[in-house]
């Protein structure tokens, strides 16, 4: 028995290393919800901050990430907002819990969205018809594109996904403008954007708060928020879009 578990260990050790790289390629959106509020008043550095996946997230191995399933990470730093000082926060997301394991990740913040933006693109503009099933229902994307109940999500005229019961599924797009970028080391693969447009990018309902470093670049996973009116305060239930950082995704 013990001669066999010496050969097993091996290749064990393998597939678990296999599929940790290989499961979240770069590029990879996650799709999140905030379990923690964020306000440069009430938190501190070092606490923990919590968010749930908010749309299965389909990987290449043919697996998912649930909806549910938890990311983990930190407050980095913490400034308070003052007359002549911005508020500032700066966290990360560094380990996600799915498929009874746990895995560490590098993200970086594509967009943020607050509750109320994420309850609008949730809610249809007129409400289903009596008799209409939900599922047919037509929603308003954070960003701009439209979402036609399980059917096609368009951008005017132009087809750009397809709509599910918990989200949405298409390709990122760039968003130049923002500075944000479309395909990311190769991965082209239709990508869950839950409320938000294949092409959001930056910040939806806050005013003047904006990403001041999204974590692409050194330090790499570290994303800070900056409020200039001093103001911050991002609630639990908002939404962001998290995207795996790798080699080449810079």
């Amino acid at each position: 028995m013990k001669i066999k578990w010496m050969f097993l260990a091996p290749l064990l050790l393998f597939a678990n290393g296999a599929f940790a790289q290989s499961s979240l390629p770069p590029g990879t959106i996650l799709p999140v919800r905030l379990n923690s509020s964020l306000n440069p008043d009430k938190i501190h550095g070092s606490q923990t901050i919590t968010a749930r996946i908010t749309q299965d997230v389909p990987l290449p191995s043919g697996q998912k990430i649930h909806s549910g399933a938890k990311l983990t990470g930190e407050v980095i730093n913490v400034k308070p907002g003052r007359s002549r000082q911005a508020a500032e926060i700066t966290f990360r997301f560094d380990k996600l819990e799915f498929a009874h394991h746990s895995e560490q990740i590098n993200t970086n913040l594509r967009a943020l969205a607050s509750l109320m933006e994420v309850e609008d693109a949730q809610t249809p503009p007129t409400g289903p018809d009596r008799g209409t099933p939900w599922v047919w229902a037509t929603r308003n994307l954070i960003g701009g594109e439209v979402a036609y109940g399980t059917g096609p999500v368009a951008r005017g005229t132009e087809i750009v996904g397809e709509g599910l019961i918990d989200g949405v599924l298409m390709p990122a797009r760039a968003n130049l403008a923002h500075g944000c970028r479309g395909e990311v080391a190769g991965n082209r693969a239709a990508q869950a954007f839950w409320v938000f447009s294949s092409d959001a990018c930056g910040v939806y309902g806050f005013g003047d708060l904006q990403i001041s470093h999204a974590g692409r670049t050194t330090p790499m996973g570290e994303m800070t928020l900056t409020a200039k009116s001093g103001r911050m305060n991002v609630r639990t239930g908002s939404g962001l879009l998290l995207r795996i950082n790798g080699a080449g995704s810079q």
